[in-house]
């Protein structure tokens, strides 16, 4: 162990152990502007400077580890004049003019910089702006770079390579061109990139945002001659709150439903319908595969973000992954068939809108093979956008309930929120299907939490089913390494899961997914019903209109196929 003083008071930490968390441990804040908690050091801003007695320079506290019987001050009158040096050097080449925009910025509301400027005591810029090439990279249906907003942290460069492995970010040009970009500016839609707007949480600035979709909602909900459904998925409902300053994790989807009616949305239904539909599809994919000696490892194919990475960089695999629509293209599929047939409207007059975590859910739906399946996603963060547009007290809004015929669903589905979610939906129906005999344990322990690859051994009538489950993409490449020892796979592209996609409100609280997992199981063991294959809705929809799962009516509509890129 290491002694030193911070600030005058004495702490014992571990060798190893940097300034920064040292400092932390004592409820001192450092302010940081590169540094991320679980990416490398990057050491760039600067911002993080302390004072070490004896020491003719200031270390960064970020990057220095720390020594026996070493005295640091965090806030000396030196080390505060230092930083707002280097914060007024730093908001010069963010250039606060009216290109910028804040009134509409993604970050308008959470914005860093403005909170750096509090925090370190700047109110008035120094310096005067250096004005740079106002450029935007639109290529892209997910994702949008504002490069003038960029101020070269590298916070995305090292979360798309380290916890995606994507490598699809860089930073090009010098000195004030400085920007972030992509391979040969070919522009995020002509590259790799999986869409997973993990980017989108990494920047300070607002630099990196969503295609927004808001716009053409509102058009669509004011035509008279259109029919607006909207979906809401999973994860959002424990996280919409966040905006609106409810308690973390708090399930808020009947505030959600009400919302979307006084808006004007001719009917709200439920994403979980369609994820109770997924399981019946996908179990019954995975018991045929096992029967018929089919492909196996059999793996998830709801994230489209791994679809796309797995299309890039594993076209061997794709026979492995489920031709299962995700729970979103589903639901599109359904609501301009069966739905339209129900309720004796035209296909081409129904708007179909989905409320998504994940970013990637807006390139998902223009893929050639689910075109026109869903029309609009807009992010939880667009929703919350939508709900102040319309004015609405959203925390004062009384509750409301899912419309028919898409709004009963299962605790199981409600789990697909979180890593490990759909996996323990699948084995909770695959049990029962394949032993006829009823799971009393719900439970999979052993593939919940945030761990970032989990396995199990599961006993279904004396056959061991081996499971995995990766969650974040480079977890998902460490897994697949080993992917013959398992018979099922889950992989969800984002860390947490859906929970923790690129398209959540942007947060600063350290265990925000935990509170998100909590508020999405405390959901599970609310439901009444809590096995996808119980769902009495479900079992309606096959007696009406599908038929077999995997028949030839269910594979044409809920199934789809991909390609190598």
């Amino acid at each position: 162990m290491i002694t030193l003083h911070i600030n005058s008071q004495p702490i014992k930490v571990e060798a190893g152990t940097t300034i920064l968390e040292a400092a932390k441990k004592l409820h001192y804040r450092i302010p940081t502007l590169c540094y991320k908690e679980g990416l490398s050091i990057y050491g760039g801003c600067r911002l993080c400077v302390v004072e070490v007695k004896g020491r003719s320079n200031l270390p960064i506290a970020c990057a220095e580890e720390v020594q026996e019987g070493m005295e640091v001050f965090t806030h000396s009158d030196l080390v505060l004049e230092t930083r707002r040096n280097i914060f007024q050097l730093l908001i010069a080449n963010h250039p606060f003019d009216c290109q910028l925009n804040c009134l509409t910025c993604l970050k308008s509301s959470s914005c860093e910089l403005r909170k750096l400027a509090e925090e370190i005591g700047v109110g008035q810029l120094k310096y005067e702006a250096l004005h740079k090439p106002w450029t935007m990279d639109t290529s892209s249906r997910s994702v949008v770079i504002e490069t003038s907003k960029c101020i070269s942290c590298g916070r995305c460069v090292r979360t798309c390579n380290e916890i995606q492995h994507g490598g699809i970010l860089t930073m090009s040009e010098r000195g004030l061109a400085t920007k972030v970009d992509t391979f040969m500016a070919k522009g995020l839609g002509n590259v790799d990139c999986t869409n997973c707007g993990q980017c989108i949480l990494a920047c300070p600035t607002g630099a990196i945002h969503e295609v927004y979709h808001v716009n053409q909602v509102i058009q669509a909900i004011n035509d008279p001659d259109t029919h607006v459904v909207i979906q809401t998925a999973p994860a959002v409902r424990v996280a919409i709150g966040e905006e609106f300053g409810a308690p973390l994790g708090m399930n808020l989807e009947k505030k959600i439903v009400t919302a979307l009616r006084k808006m004007g949305a001719d009917k709200v239904f439920d994403t979980n319908f369609t994820a109770d539909l997924t399981i019946i599809e996908e179990g019954t994919e995975f018991i045929n595969r096992i029967n018929h000696q089919g492909v196996l490892p059999i793996i998830t194919s709801c994230s489209p973000g791994w679809i796309k990475f797995a299309e890039h960089n594993y076209p061997d695999l794709l026979p492995n992954i489920s031709t299962c629509k995700s729970p979103q293209q589903m639901f599109g599929t359904l609501a301009k068939t069966y739905y339209a047939e129900k309720e004796k409207l035209s296909p081409d007059k129904i708007v179909s809108v989905s409320i998504m975590p994940c970013t990637a859910k807006k390139y998902e739906l223009a893929r050639d093979e689910l075109k026109d399946d869903v029309d609009y996603v807009l992010t939880t963060r667009e929703l919350a956008k939508l709900i102040r547009a319309y004015g609405l007290e959203f925390m004062n809004l009384p509750d409301g309930e899912y419309d028919q015929p898409f709004g009963i669903s299962t605790g199981a589905a409600a789990i697909f929120g979180v890593s490990g979610g759909v996996m323990e939906a699948a084995l909770r129906t695959g049990y029962e299907l394949i032993s006829g005999k009823e799971l009393e344990e719900l439970e999979f322990v052993d593939i919940r939490g945030l761990k970032g690859i989990k396995e199990a051994v599961v006993d279904i009538d004396g056959e061991k089913i081996r499971v995995a489950v990766a969650n974040g993409l480079e977890n998902a490449v460490q897994m697949l390494k080993h992917k013959e020892k398992y018979h099922f796979i889950e992989i969800m592209t984002c860390p947490g899961g859906c929970i923790g996609g690129g398209g959540q409100p942007i947060s600063d609280v350290d265990n925000i997914l935990e509170e998100r997992m909590t508020g999405i199981y405390a959901t599970d063991q609310k439901r009444e019903i809590r096995k996808s294959h119980k769902n009495p809705a479900i079992i309606k929809l096959y007696e009406e209109f599908l038929g077999e799962p995997n028949g030839e009516k269910a594979h044409r509509l809920l199934h789809t196929h991909y390609m190598k890129r």
